[in-house]
C-alpha cells in the first residue's frame, strides 16, 4: 500500500486526490442548508415566494449528486491514501470536520420530509447513527488525548455538536421522541461548554489563522437550529407563539450573527479557500430560525427579514460557487498545505 501511495504521488491527478480534503464536504453541507431555506420560503406552511418550488426541487436534485460525487472521491483518496486519511482523523482541526457527513444526512432527512417520509426516515436513521458515533469518537478524543491545545479550539469544534441539535428536527416527525431529546441534550449542553471555551480562547489568546476566520458564522448556528428542533420537540404552534426558552436561543443567535457581521470586512481581506463554505450553513440555518420566527408569530419585520437573508445567502452561493469554480480550474484546491 505504502508503494501504491509513493506511486500516486508522482502524478498530478494522484496528488490532487491526496490533497482532496474532508473539508470538501462543506460544500454539500452549504448547499443543502440553501436547498432547505429555499424549500421553506416556497412553501412550510407560509408560502412566502411560491414560484420558488421548482427552484427548491432542482437545488435538491443538484446537492444530492453532488454528495454522491464528493462522497465517491473521497471514498477513492481513502482506498489509495488511507495514511493520508488518517492524517486528517488526527489532525486537531480537520477532525472535526469527519461528522460533516452525519449533517448532510440529517439535513436532507428534514428536506425530504415534504417529498418522502420513506427516504427522509432513512437518511436519519443514517445520519443519526453517524452523529452518535462520531460524537463518542471526537468527544472522546478531546477529553483522553494530550495533544490538543487551547490554540487549536476553533468555531470548526462546535461542528459534531450542531450535527446532535439538527437529529430532533425531522426525528420527531418520525415518532422518534426520546431518541431526539437524547440528542437535544448532548448539543445544547456540549454547545454551552465550547462556546465558553472557545469565547475564552479568542479573549485570552492569539487570534485564529485567517483561513480559519470564516468558521467564525459557526458561531450562531447551534442556538438557531436549537431553537427550531426545541419549537419541534416542545410542539410549539402559531397559536400559542413561541416561549420564553425559544425566544431566547433565536434572539442569541440573532445577536451573535449581528457580532460577527461586524467583521465583514476582515472577511472580505481573507484570501479565497474552502473554509469561506463556513459561510453558507448557519446562514441558512438562521434564516430557517427566521422563518420559523415568522410562522410562530406573523409578525411582518420576520417577514421582511427572512427575505433579506435569504437573498443574501443566494448571492453567497452564487459567489461561493464561481469562486469555488475558478479555484478548481486554476489548480489552487487540493494542494499540499
Amino acid at each position: 500500500m505504502r508503494g501504491t501511495e509513493r506511486r500516486g504521488r508522482t502524478t498530478g491527478v494522484g496528488l490532487r486526490l491526496q490533497n482532496f480534503h474532508i473539508t470538501f464536504f462543506a460544500i454539500v453541507l452549504g448547499m443543502a442548508g440553501f436547498s432547505l431555506a429555499v424549500q421553506k420560503l416556497a412553501g412550510g406552511g407560509i408560502g412566502l415566494v411560491p414560484k420558488l418550488a421548482g427552484a427548491a426541487t432542482i437545488l435538491v436534485g443538484f446537492t444530492v449528486v453532488l454528495f454522491a460525487a464528493i462522497g465517491v472521491i473521497y471514498a477513492a483518496k481513502a482506498a489509495r491514501y488511507p495514511a493520508a486519511v488518517a492524517d486528517e482523523m488526527r489532525h486537531p482541526v480537520k477532525i472535526s470536520f469527519f461528522p460533516l457527513v452525519a449533517k448532510i444526512l440529517l439535513v436532507l432527512s428534514v428536506i425530504f420530509l415534504d417529498r418522502s417520509m420513506a427516504v427522509s426516515r432513512g437518511l436519519w436513521m443514517a445520519g443519526t447513527a453517524l452523529q452518535l458515533m462520531a460524537s463518542l469518537l471526537i468527544i472522546s478524543s478531546w477529553m483522553h488525548h494530550a495533544r490538543y491545545a487551547i490554540e487549536h479550539v476553533t468555531p470548526a469544534w462546535f461542528i459534531p455538536i450542531v450535527g446532535a441539535l439538527i437529529v430532533p428536527i425531522a426525528g420527531v416527525a418520525h415518532g422518534f421522541v426520546e431518541i431526539s431529546w437524547f440528542f437535544f441534550a448532548i448539543g445544547l449542553i456540549f454547545w454551552g461548554v465550547l462556546f465558553t471555551v472557545l469565547m475564552y480562547r479568542l479573549v485570552f489568546h492569539p487570534p485564529i489563522p485567517s483561513r480559519l476566520l470564516p468558521t467564525l458564522f459557526i458561531l450562531f448556528a447551534p442556538p438557531a437550529i436549537g431553537f427550531i428542533s426545541y419549537a419541534k420537540l416542545v410542539g410549539l404552534t402559531d397559536a400559542a407563539g413561541p416561549d420564553a426558552f425559544a425566544r431566547i436561543l433565536y434572539y442569541f443567535s440573532l445577536f451573535v450573527l449581528a457580532l460577527v457581521l461586524l467583521r465583514a470586512r476582515v472577511f472580505a481581506r481573507i484570501r479565497f479557500a474552502l473554509s469561506w463554505w463556513a459561510y453558507s450553513f448557519p446562514l441558512a440555518a438562521h434564516a430557517l430560525a427566521t422563518i420559523l420566527m415568522l410562522h410562530l408569530t406573523h409578525v411582518f419585520g420576520y417577514r421582511v427579514l427572512a427575505l433579506v437573508e435569504v437573498a443574501i445567502l443566494t448571492a453567497l452561493i452564487a459567489g461561493l460557487i464561481v469562486l469555488t469554480v475558478r479555484s478548481v480550474l486554476r489548480s489552487e484546491i487540493c494542494v499540499a498545505e
